[in-house]
């Protein structure tokens, strides 16, 4: 349910940019040599004078092309990146499932990468060790829960990361398109609990290509276009705008 007084996330005037060298050497001498001839670095806005609010219990949907920031909003929201100029302001935990694989280890088994991401999340011990079995049977790996994560297919590797990120009701949840790689029915048991974790009272960031896997999750969306919040409304209107930009 949405509580229409509260926020569970506010950013103001948020830039995030990147450092990239203009002009590449291939030794040390030329390196010495062209000093102060040539800009080192270039500076690149990716996300540029972001303002947004999202109120509890919301499901929000970011839309956009890629490369238009989508993926590094999220990562400001999970707090993975930094902004460089701007407030970020997060009320309560949060829950990521970014990109595929991001905070597995590899070497690892799945229930060890359990333990781990877990004991990251501030999940106790005795509460993790009570989660295991719920984590496993929802994931559905079976044995494979105790093989080395760099053994899993993608689809494999969804399973285990999105069972991890639901097993403790968040009060953030954010997911970046990892539910693609998954087969047909685990995909639908995802959004079925989504949208179990939403009734509870959790706020939903969604970031999907498919406009209609966002509308059966999200009623407001977001238009993310070149770094900047062209567009923010009704899902349908803005799945529509989405949709014109190709």
């Amino acid at each position: 349910m949405i509580n229409e007084n509260k926020l569970a996330i506010k950013l103001v005037g948020v830039d995030v940019c990147f450092y990239i060298q203009e002009n590449g050497f291939v030794s040390l001498k030329q390196l010495v040599f062209n000093i102060g001839k040539h800009k080192f670095l270039q500076k690149k806005f990716v996300l540029k004078n972001i303002n947004l609010e999202i109120k509890k219990g919301e499901s929000v949907a970011l839309f956009g092309k890629n490369g238009s920031g989508k993926s590094t909003l999220l990562r400001v929201l999970s707090q993975i990146i930094e902004a460089e100029k701007g407030s970020v302001e997060i009320y309560g935990n949060v829950s990521p499932l970014l990109s595929l694989g991001v905070g597995l280890e590899y070497e690892l088994t799945g229930v060890e990468n359990i333990r781990l991401v877990c004991a990251l999340m501030g999940i106790s011990q005795n509460e993790v060790d009570k989660l295991i079995p719920e984590i496993i049977d929802f994931s559905e790996l079976a044995e494979a829960i105790n093989w080395q994560v760099k053994r899993y297919s993608t689809g494999m590797m969804a399973r285990l990361a999105f069972s991890i990120a639901i097993a403790k009701q968040p009060d953030i949840l954010l997911i970046d398109e990892v539910l693609a790689v998954g087969d047909a029915g685990f995909q639908l048991k995802c959004l079925s609990k989504i949208e179990e974790i939403n009734n509870n009272g959790a706020t939903i960031i969604f970031v999907s290509h498919s406009i209609q896997e966002a509308k059966s999750i999200c009623s407001k969306g977001v238009l993310v276009n070149n770094g900047t919040i062209e567009f923010i409304g009704d899902i349908e209107e803005v799945g529509k705008l989405y949709s014109e930009l190709f």
